[in-house]
């Protein structure tokens, strides 16, 4: 059926006519929205959008994810064909999932942008959808938080990492990518007494109150301790998810700003995925891959991969718990 279809399907991000069902097109052709969801702006009946921010102002080595978001709505053209392996559920012909595509900002006036992306957020959001978000660096996470703490109040947040990014930053002013949980935190915005953080291998001297699982840990007590870990510390109430592809080893994920040795290989990171289905998931993020540095792509697979996990996780929440 998928190569009968492939004959006559292409851009069908563009000229689909339901937001759910999977799509047949080459992969190596058409129009690249994320998993050939349909690019819609109209959120009418829409349970989630996916949705890039093209932003890497905030970085505090190597720029370049700025491209990320196009560079994982290309590697996921390898992935519409079927239901997500080792699921067992079916969220593409379940849910209503767009391309919300990218947000506007001027990217000359860096001050404005993180009131641009909350707003930008609000607006999926109040229209009752969620949102799985592609970046860029990791400050946006934090003006996203904002707009989700708005609605669902103090978040619990997985956040998997090489950093804890809880450099100390007091100033509201200051636009950087290793201070968003700091200011998150800071703010009110998420429970650090309900989040946890995977996968840090970096100084901090002071994570706030906020759960740590190291690198090393992860790999001595293996998938089935640490997802039980996280899941007893988030808890049943509304949880964001945020992935830095720099948690992967940089021999899984090169293509990115800061990279640290000692990472999590892609099967801890695929596996810790998909049995933390059960958690009141209400979005989530994948952030900090850079083309410029991935030259076999596969940093921008293990993103698109990531972005459909988060899809998974989200719908598990809303079918299944």
């Amino acid at each position: 059926m998928a190569l009968e279809d492939a004959k006559t399907q292409v851009d069908t991000a563009f000229t689909r006519t339901a937001h759910r069902g999977y799509s047949f097109e080459n992969a190596f052709g058409g129009a690249t929205s994320f998993l050939r969801r349909s690019y819609t702006k109209d959120l009418t009946g829409v349970d989630l959008a996916i949705t890039g921010v093209p932003f890497d102002q905030a970085v505090s080595h190597r720029s370049g994810t700025r491209f990320g978001p196009r560079a994982i709505r290309e590697a996921s053209a390898l992935m519409p064909y079927d239901p997500p392996p080792g699921w067992g559920t079916d969220p593409l012909e379940d849910l209503s999932v767009i391309d919300y595509g990218d947000v506007a900002f001027d990217y000359a006036n860096v001050p404005e942008f993180p009131e641009t992306l909350t707003n930008h957020i609000r607006t999926i959001l109040k229209a009752g959808a969620g949102t799985v978000v592609l970046g860029g660096d990791h400050y946006i996470t934090w003006p996203i938080l904002k707009a989700y703490a708005e609605k669902f109040g103090p978040l619990g947040v997985i956040h998997f990492d090489a950093h804890s990014d809880l450099w100390p930053d007091d100033n509201p002013a200051r636009i950087d990518h290793g201070t968003m949980l700091y200011k998150a935190v800071k703010a009110g915005a998420v429970d650090p007494k309900r989040s946890v953080q995977i996968g840090i291998r970096t100084t901090t001297e002071d994570y706030l109150g906020v759960n740590v699982i190291t690198a090393r840990e992860a790999h001595e007590w293996g998938v089935e301790r640490v997802v039980a870990t996280v899941k007893d510390i988030v808890g049943d109430r509304p949880t964001y998810l945020t992935f830095d592809i720099d948690a992967l080893d940089p021999a899984f994920a090169p293509g990115t700003g800061t990279p640290v040795w000692g990472g999590l290989a892609s099967w801890q990171a695929a596996a810790m995925l998909r049995d933390l289905a059960g958690i009141n998931l209400v979005g989530g993020d994948v952030v900090e891959v850079s083309p410029p540095y991935d030259t076999t792509g596969a940093t921008a697979i293990a993103g698109a991969h990531v972005a459909y996990e988060l899809i998974c996780l989200y719908h598990w929440a809303r079918t299944q718990r």
